[in-house]
């Protein structure tokens, strides 16, 4: 999807984990090369060693997800080699299209669903205030906001959140919970240096 910074045309890159239905990567570009791509799978993988065994990536017919796939193959090996399913056009027409459609309608739900949320008045001054709003939209959406297909429960339940009674509390502990994990990698990344 694409939002408008000071008029210029801004992409969204969104990766999503189909079965929790939670946005697991993301990224804001003033391109569409492979380089957003990656960065967006970057923060997706980031927590995996490996990908899992029966592990699918399914997308749009656009070029940069198999270029950014080649890219994990040749930094990571064998561990993260992966084929792209690609779901071409906006009809069935190919047995490829039947079957992995739901999943690429998924991100295309989410892509709305951000864009309704936006600042559309406005807009965003700069990339870094896009990518901001962002990981702020995404933590709502993970962490705070009620989904229809959940039973209007959260996607992601935070025992520590669900202990605030309010939104604002939920937004505060949420908070509270960023920068303690902030301090954590400061300390963690202080003590490697010694």
């Amino acid at each position: 999807t694409y939002i408008k910074i000071r008029g210029i045309k801004t992409y969204i890159w969104f990766i999503m984990d189909a079965a929790k239905r939670s946005v697991i990567g993301y990224q804001v570009s003033d391109n569409r090369g492979v380089g957003p791509c990656i960065l967006a799978m970057r923060m997706a993988f980031r927590h995996l060693k490996e990908l899992p065994k029966n592990f699918k990536f399914i997308a749009d017919g656009y070029s940069a997800y198999p270029l950014a796939a080649q890219q994990f193959f040749h930094e990571f090996g064998d561990k993260f080699k992966f084929e792209i399913t690609q779901v071409i056009g906006l009809t069935n027409d190919d047995e490829v299209s039947k079957k992995f459609r739901p999943y690429k309608q998924m991100i295309e739900r989410l892509n709305r669903t951000y864009k309704a949320s936006y600042r559309k008045t406005n807009g965003f001054d700069n990339i870094d205030g896009a990518n901001y709003d962002l990981a702020l939209w995404v933590a709502y959406y993970n962490f705070l906001r009620p989904h229809k297909h959940n039973n209007y429960k959260v996607l992601n339940e935070v025992e520590m959140l669900s202990q605030a009674d309010t939104m604002l509390g939920k937004w505060q502990l949420l908070i509270f919970l960023g920068q303690q994990t902030i301090l954590n990698l400061q300390h963690g990344e202080a003590a490697n240096c010694s």
